[in-house]
């Protein structure tokens, strides 16, 4: 094999220009940089020119492949000195989120073409240039040797090289060792399908292998196809035969059917014949019975008329009396509101005279109080007044007049005064302005303590007016209290008599309700008797008519133990009273005959063929449960109608053992317990006492003496009842009256109990009121007492200051003083500023005099106005309360008049009552003997038309009979011999039957609708049969047995027919199924051909993959254990490990199959690839990837960076392979940053990075040389 020689790039990705990667004749060469400087690019170049799609070369398009000038961050170098591991994502050395988003547009000096070539040498020795290009537009070129070609005809010259693109298995890529180690079954399986090309027939398998299996779909289809018209013929052929069959049998089954048509005729013509001679004697001897019933009719007729008569006045008088005691209880119901209303107003005008006499107490005490304090604000306006005159004289007796030359002197002398005393003067002023201070402050200190004084004042007479309404509304509350105790106890005293009353009403009523249910049930029997004795009557009349009617199921029956009676009845339920006859006709004549004698409907059970469900053979063996049919005593040849009549139920001796069968074991039957309780089918129960009248066998037994005493017994209890006091809405009124007193009384009670509550309340706030105005009394007064103390001593300062001022000034003033007269000049000012000042004192002692006498006066005229508003808003609410009581003293009188007048009304009318009573319990005497004399007498005639009616009956049945089998022969075409007249004669509908019943019964004469009956059941419609053929022996006998002979013979006869069952139309059909089959037959093969095809062409594709696939595995399986012997063979392990690879399935389709590989390092046990440490796993997977390489070996191998996880030892085994199996036919190209891997290679190629002109460069050592 050939070599690759070196790889020329130019502006491909970070290699700028044109660059040249020399590999020359080393088979040994390690390519190796600092991260970032574009090594791992090198790899991308290899790729690219062998054809690697740019997607697989970490960019998204080719233009991304175009070298691009961007600056790349300088790689960051361990401490070991080897390159940091670059990402993944960089592009020509820029990793990925360096740059921004400018960066990934072209600079505009940027080049827009790139191309990649790889000089190889064959084993020829000459070289051959494949090279790549990536052109302006962004799409890839190829050329060889300088001659432009297609990419397919690129790869096929690749492909004569061994050079494989599609299974890539000359190429490792960063990651792809960690990838393969990892790898599941079915991954591996499609890497060695890509190895092998089998890949490339996986479409045309999918593709064959669903035709296959259509085509296998379709061969079967017409295959059953096939099969089931042949079946068809042979059904079709057999169906022709029995055909001809059928037709023989038919012709002697109508024969028979006549002869059992003719023989039934003959036999109905002879009973209706007997039946009308019957009848006519009967009727003759009805008429003189009829003639003495008439007069005693009339008699009963007069008798009712009275006494109907009579019951309408007792009706009128009984519904005036119940009118009469509706209006007054009405009446006195509505008395009881309106005393309460009269009591609750006096009660409340009691109060508010009381009130209003306390508040006027008060307002009198409140205006003395005002005019007291009016005639003290009076007094001291005069004592004012008075000392205004005072003063005034004063001023004027003492004033005296200075001459102008005096004021002069004077004003000099102030001066010369005012020099020498000029400090003293300051001071003093000061100490006056202190003293006007501290006089302020001890006259506000002075008023506060006056205003606590007058609060506290106005507090106290607050809390004595507060305890004054208080212990008056607590009079109240005593007061009520007293008051609701005594209604509870007359309350409780009313619940006490009504409980009485109730007692006795009860017991009255339930000793009435008991007497009229036991009155009820004896009429219940009694009218049950009647009726069991018509329906006995009634079966007597079948049975006689009707020699086929065995009788009902109850009677036929018998418990086999007395204590299952009850159970049978219920198992039984509508069942009991049913009728078993023999045959069906049987039942649908006496259904027939019921409705001619309006009958109630009955249930017939026919003997020939009632249908009977086998009984659940899970019942027996349970203990404690029998089939009810297994506890009864029958008659055998009855056993089907009495399987019937029991529906398979199950008799259980405790209700535990019907739950257990119906809800345990499920089992779908009806158990019915000894107590009655049944649980259905469905899982509902039933649960009671069935009554006792089918357990007495329908022996009612009413007694008519029983009747007359309930009878005495219920009137006697309804007097007493009528008796009684009538307390019911009366008494319900008073006792509703006085409850709602009681919650009256109750609720103001209450709102007294709120107010005495609101008073203490009110009272507790003003006691902390005063509380408080006393504590700020007394944190005021010693206040007030200081600075009294502090004023005084100022005023004493004052006082020094001013004695050694006036002495100054009396020196100066002495001459001016004692020539006007004056002891010094301080007399003369205070002749003239004493009285001023002596003023002005008395109008401040005044002003505050009278402004607390206003202040008072003030508050008790607010005081007097609140007592008169209060005062005549109770007056109003007493004058409103007057009205109201007068009204309903009026209303009250108004209806006790009414009262009275209804009482006495009601007195007349039940005394009117009892004469009627008496009239009309004789009236009703007289009624009840014309009635038992008209029965006696009707019994006579009853008699006679029973007979009568069963003779009709019997003529009417074998009529309807008649007429239903000569309808039968027209409508199914049955050609019985005739005399005379023909079938189409006969009507279609049964005339007898669907005559209008009311028609007959409104207004028309029996005997005329009996005969107009009887005359429409002996019509003929004018056909005479030829009885002739009737053989005689069945002409002297109607025996059910000649019957049944005959429909036996019917029977048989049909039941041959019914087992033919052939098809007429079976020649047609034969035709038909003939043409198909012939055409089934052509699709049947064109689908067994079509399918041998399709076959034939999937067993060579799958025979072709199944070759491929095969042919690599069993070669990578041969090589895997000696090339991973090989990477783990060291001195410590010469036999180094284990590998091998299986299929994981033994099928034909081993492509289809998972392949698991398996390694064991040296000296240790078999473990799963997931098991294995991350150096085993990458020794595993070289040692795979060498073994798949092994396979069409390429001429050279790249490997990128797959030591990145290996430690030094696994390095150093990898080397050793490499070396050994480098050599011609085998070159290694290896991109590394270990060491200990690329040191021992035979040539180097460093890629670094050149900042200057950012792109990478490179350089080649030969280190053999060195060696």
């Amino acid at each position: 094999m050939g070599k690759l020689i070196r790889l020329e790039l130019f502006n491909f990705k970070s290699y700028k220009g044109h660059h040249t990667l020399l590999f020359g004749d080393s088979y040994f060469t390690s390519i190796v940089g600092p991260n970032g400087s574009g090594k791992s690019n090198s790899m991308d170049a290899i790729s690219f020119v062998l054809g690697i799609k740019s997607s697989q070369l970490r960019s998204s398009q080719l233009r991304d492949l175009v070298y691009r000038g961007r600056v790349m961050k300088t790689s960051k170098i361990q401490d070991d000195g080897t390159a940091a591991p670059a990402t993944n994502g960089h592009t020509n050395g820029v990793e990925e989120g360096d740059e921004d988003e400018s960066s990934h547009r072209a600079a505009r000096g940027d080049p827009k073409t790139a191309w990649v070539m790889a000089v190889y040498e064959d084993d020829a020795g000459d070289e051959q240039k494949w090279k790549r290009s990536i052109t302006s537009s962004g799409s890839s070129e190829y050329r060889i040797n300088d001659r432009v070609v297609t990419a397919q005809q690129y790869n096929e010259a690749l492909e004569a090289e061994n050079i494989l693109i599609k299974a890539r298995n000359f190429l490792v890529f960063q990651g792809d060792v960690e990838a393969i180690a990892s790898q599941s079954p079915h991954d591996l399986t499609r890497l060695i399908e890509q190895i092998s090309g089998s890949l490339e027939y996986k479409a045309e398998f999918e593709r064959l292998q669903a035709a296959e299996a259509k085509a296998m779909e379709e061969q079967q289809y017409n295959f059953n196809r096939r099969r089931g018209i042949n079946s068809e013929m042979r059904q079709y052929l057999e169906q022709k035969k029995e055909a001809e069959n059928y037709q023989k049998k038919v012709q002697e089954r109508d024969d028979a059917i006549i002869a059992h048509i003719l023989w039934k005729l003959y036999h109905f013509q002879r009973v209706m014949d007997e039946s009308s001679a019957q009848i006519q004697e009967h009727q003759e001897n009805l008429k003189e019975f009829r003639r003495n019933v008439e007069v005693f009719e009339k008699k009963l007729e007069a008798a009712r008329k009275e006494q109907s008569s009579i019951g309408r006045e007792v009706g009128k008088i009984e519904r005036g009396i119940k009118s009469k005691e509706r209006s007054i209880e009405d009446r006195e119901n509505s008395l009881v509101p309106i005393d309460e209303k009269i009591s609750q107003n006096k009660q409340d005008m009691a109060e508010l005279r009381k009130k209003i006499g306390d508040v006027k107490k008060l307002r009198e005490t409140q205006v003395a109080k005002v005019e007291k304090l009016k005639k003290e604000l009076e007094t001291v306006e005069k004592n004012r007044q008075k000392e205004k005159k005072e003063l005034a004289e004063k001023l004027r007796k003492q004033g005296k007049e200075l001459t102008d030359a005096d004021r002069k002197e004077l004003t000099a002398l102030e001066a010369e005064a005012m020099r020498k005393t000029t400090a003293n003067q300051s001071e003093l002023t000061r100490l006056s302005r202190d003293l006007k201070n501290d006089e302020v402050t001890v006259s506000n200190l002075k008023g506060s303590v006056e205003n606590l004084e007058s609060t506290i004042d106005k507090l106290q007479t607050e809390i004595e007016a507060i305890k004054s309404h208080r212990e008056s509304c607590q009079d109240v509350v005593q007061k009520l209290s007293s008051e609701i105790d005594a209604k509870k106890k007359e309350f409780s005293k009313m619940q006490s008599d009504r409980t009485r009353f109730n007692n006795k009403y009860n017991e009255l009523t339930d000793k009435f309700v008991k007497a009229r249910a036991e009155l009820e049930e004896q009429e219940s029997k009694r009218q049950r008797d009647e009726r069991e004795q018509k329906t006995q009557a009634m079966i007597r009349s079948l049975k006689g008519i009707y020699p086929g009617v065995r009788g009902r199921v109850g009677d036929l029956c018998r418990p086999k133990q007395n204590k299952w009676d009850e159970a049978v009845i219920t198992a039984l339920g509508m069942n009991f009273d049913s009728v078993i006859v023999d045959t069906e006709k049987i039942g649908m004549d006496c259904i027939q005959y019921l409705k001619a004698q309006k009958f109630p409907p009955i249930t017939f059970i026919p003997l020939d063929n009632i249908k009977v469900n086998a009984s659940n053979s899970a019942v027996k063996g349970i203990a404690g449960a029998r089939p009810t049919i297994d506890a009864i005593d029958f008659d055998q040849s009855l056993e089907r109608a009495i399987a019937y009549a029991c529906e398979g139920s199950v008799i259980c001796d405790t209700k535990e053992i019907c739950k257990d069968i119906a809800y345990k074991r499920k089992i779908p039957v009806k158990t019915v317990s000894l107590e009655g309780m049944v649980i259905h089918k469905a899982g509902t129960l039933t649960g009671g006492r069935m009554p006792t009248d089918k357990g007495g066998r329908r022996r009612f037994e009413a007694n008519d003496n029983e009747i007359e005493r309930l009878q005495n017994m219920v009137t006697k209890y309804r007097e007493e009842l009528e008796k009684l006091p009538k307390l019911g809405r009366q008494g319900d009124a008073a006792e509703e009256s006085l409850k709602n007193e009681i919650v009256s009384d109750e609720r103001r009670l209450e709102q007294r109990k709120s107010e005495l509550v609101s008073f203490d309340r009110n009272l507790k706030d003003k006691q902390k009121e005063l509380d408080k105005a006393k504590r700020e009394l007394k944190e005021y007064l010693p206040m007030y007492e200081k600075k009294n103390k502090e004023l005084k001593s100022t005023r004493a300062k004052v006082d020094e200051f001013r004695t050694a001022i006036n002495e100054v000034q009396n020196k100066i003033f002495a001459g001016f003083c004692k020539r006007l007269g004056y002891e010094n000049i301080q007399a003369y000012y205070e002749q003239q500023g004493s009285l001023e000042d002596e003023a002005t004192k008395k109008r401040q002692d005044y002003e505050v005099h009278k402004g607390r006498i206003e202040n008072y006066l003030n508050l008790e005229k607010e005081l007097v106005d609140g007592s008169n508003t209060r005062i005549k808003t109770m007056q109003e609410s007493m004058s409103r309360h007057h009205r109201d009581t007068d009204g309903y003293e009026q209303e009250k009188a108004d209806i006790e008049k009414g009262l009275g007048e209804d009482q006495d009304e009601l007195e007349a009318l039940q005394e009117t009552l009892e004469e009627a009573r008496g009239k009309h319990a004789e009236k009703s005497k007289k009624v009840a003997e014309a009635k038992q004399d008209l029965d006696k007498r009707k019994k006579d005639i009853d008699g006679r038309l029973n007979e009568i009616s069963e003779l009709e009956a019997i003529i009417q049945k074998q009529s309807s009979s008649k007429l239903t089998l000569l309808r039968r022969c027209k409508l199914e075409q049955v050609q019985i011999p005739l005399n005379e007249g023909s079938l189409d004669d006969v009507p279609n509908d049964d005339v007898l039957l669907h005559k209008d019943q009311d028609a007959m019964d409104i207004d028309g004469d029996d005997e005329d609708a009996d005969a107009e009956v009887l005359e429409a059941a002996l019509d003929d419609y004018g056909i005479d049969i030829d009885f002739d053929k009737l053989d005689e022996d069945l002409k002297d006998s109607d025996d059910n047995k000649i019957e049944e002979k005959l429909q036996e013979k019917i029977a048989s006869i049909n039941a041959e027919l019914e087992k033919l069952n052939p098809n007429m139309r079976a020649g047609d059909r034969l035709e038909d199924v003939r043409v198909r089959l012939e055409t089934t037959e052509k699709d049947w093969e064109d689908s067994k051909n079509a399918l041998k095809t399709v076959r034939d062409s999937f067993n060579e594709v799958k025979t072709k993959r199944k070759d491929l696939f095969m042919k690599a595995f069993e070669h990578i399986k041969q090589h895997i254990d000696h090339v991973y012997r090989e990477l783990t063979r060291t001195d410590n392990y010469p036999l180094g490990g284990q590998a091998y690879l299986d299929v994981e399935d033994d099928t034909d389709t081993p492509f289809l199959s998972g392949v698991k590989y398996h390694a064991m390092p040296p000296l240790k046990r078999f473990r799963d690839m997931d098991l294995l440490s991350g150096g085993e796993k990458t020794m595993a997977a070289l040692a795979l990837l060498f073994a798949i390489h092994s396979y069409q070996p390429s001429p050279f191998f790249v490997l990128d960076e797959v030591d990145a996880a290996l430690d030094n030892a696994n390095v150093g085994m990898i080397k050793k392979y490499i070396r050994e199996h480098a050599g011609p036919g085998m070159q290694f190209i290896v991109i590394s940053l270990k060491p200990g891997l690329f040191q021992d290679s035979e040539s180097l190629v460093g890629v670094y990075r050149d900042q200057d002109v950012n792109s990478s460069r490179t350089l080649t050592l030969d280190l053999r040389k060195y060696t």
